[in-house]
């Protein structure tokens, strides 16, 4: 029986190896372009909601700080319909404002200082703010494809 159970793991293993080089090349272009992590201190309170780029959505704005193979980090201020991404996992940090936004099926209310768990395909979005504008750090894991934004009513 542990012979059985030692060529399994070596089979797993030379599988793994193997099929190692093909899963690379299977990573997206926003995962290829990410470049090394460098030492920084990012003043996240300083930044104003006119000081980020726009976005297509009219109310949102945002910029990307830090893109790496696992995650993306960005600042974003605003707000955004209700959607989903069906291929990415997010975690929003609430830096400022206070209102209450579409979590799955419930409106579930948030200040400076909520930390919000996201599992892809989670319907969220549509906030209301009672003070803002509302800017979280925004999370992805792993980096966010185009294409995984869906809208829904």
């Amino acid at each position: 029986m542990s012979t059985r159970i030692s060529l399994a793991i070596a089979a797993a293993f030379i599988t793994g190896v193997a099929a190692s080089p093909f899963l690379q090349h299977a990573v997206s272009d926003a995962h290829a372009q990410a470049a090394p992590l460098a030492p920084m201190v990012i003043d996240l309170m300083a930044l104003k909601h006119a000081d980020l780029p726009t976005t297509p959505n009219a109310e949102m704005n945002a910029r990307a700080l830090i893109v790496t193979d696992n995650a993306t980090v960005g600042i974003q201020s605003g707000n955004v319909a209700k959607h989903t991404h069906p291929k990415t996992d997010e975690i929003q940090y609430i830096i400022e404002g206070s209102g209450a936004m579409w979590l799955g099926n419930e409106r579930r209310e948030f200040k400076a200082g909520s930390l919000i768990i996201i599992p892809k395909g989670t319907a969220h979005g549509g906030t209301l703010v009672t003070s803002g504008p509302v800017k979280a750090i925004a999370i992805k894991i792993p980096p966010q494809p185009a294409g995984d934004t869906v809208f829904v009513n």
